[in-house]
């Protein structure tokens, strides 16, 4: 396709991805995550159950599965319901990756390592649901289509871990604590609007270094 290069905006933004919000802007902007399958989630469990149970039923009466009027309903009523929470995701992801896009250039976001971070059962199920990979994947083809910039921030960049004010670097953090005020210069704090402004600082030095 043939895009045209976007006006410039003259505004630069760091994105902190989160899980209880899905994106924090350095402008203290956060965006909602939206959370499709946990929306869905009781509904595709109630769904699937039945399916088991006529999966079970047809084995126990020795017939094939293929043949089963109810089973197959069953089937094709799962299958819509994981086809409706792909499309709800994949245009929530195009809408806010296209409105980014848009209003910002540069555009300063962490490389995260997605995969690595799936190991961590916990969080997994949160981190799928929220797409990270696919939305900057989005992104990057994007601002590829409109001439706009991506810069990524090294993974192992401590953007919690300093003050975006002063600059002082106060350590790791449990995920549990949100909010503290910098011991060096007093300011409050929020944990990922922070992240988002220090990522936007250090992305804006890497972009300067790569300027004519």
């Amino acid at each position: 396709p043939d895009f045209k290069p976007l006006p410039k905006t003259n505004q630069s933004v760091g994105i902190d991805l989160g899980i209880t919000d899905f994106a924090i802007l350095s402008d203290g902007r956060k965006v909602d995550n939206q959370r499709f399958t946990t929306k869905m989630e009781q509904k595709l469990k109630r769904e699937q159950r039945k399916l088991s149970r006529r999966y079970e039923q047809a084995k126990k009466d020795n017939r094939d599965v293929r043949e089963c009027k109810n089973y197959q309903k069953q089937r094709m009523k799962v299958a819509r319901l994981h086809e409706r929470v792909a499309f709800q995701r994949e245009d929530f992801l195009n809408k806010r990756s296209t409105e980014l896009i848009r209003h910002y250039d540069p555009i300063c976001i962490e490389n995260l390592n997605a995969k690595g971070m799936l190991k961590n059962h916990k969080l997994a199920k949160a981190i799928r649901d929220v797409s990270w990979s696919m939305f900057i994947e989005k992104l990057m083809y994007k601002a590829k289509w409109y001439g706009r910039n991506i810069v990524k921030i090294d993974r192992f960049y401590p953007s919690s871990q300093l003050c975006y004010v002063c600059g002082h670097r106060d350590g790791k953090k449990s995920l549990e604590i949100r909010e503290w005020t910098c011991p060096a210069c007093h300011t409050p704090l929020d944990r990922d609007v922070n992240a988002s402004r220090n990522i936007l600082a250090e992305g804006l030095r890497l972009f300067e270094t790569t300027q004519p």
